[in-house]
């Protein structure tokens, strides 16, 4: 029977927790795998494809800010 615990990592003291709960033999962690929305998977796909165009930093940043 396995038991779920879900962390909240974003202090010193739970990190600390996790790292002592990984030195037990009996706890195996498993970190959660984000997969991406399907607006970025389109994106990487339109970039492998090469149906994007390059800009420069000050181009992206014109576009960006506008």
């Amino acid at each position: 029977m396995a038991v779920v615990f879900r962390v909240d990592s974003r202090s010193k003291a739970a990190l600390g927790f996790i790292e002592f709960i990984k030195t037990l033999p009996f706890v195996k962690v498993v970190e959660p795998v984000k997969k991406p929305n399907a607006e970025t998977i389109k994106a990487i796909e339109d970039v492998e494809n090469g149906k994007t165009e390059k800009l420069t930093l000050s181009e992206f940043r014109k576009q960006l800010y506008g």
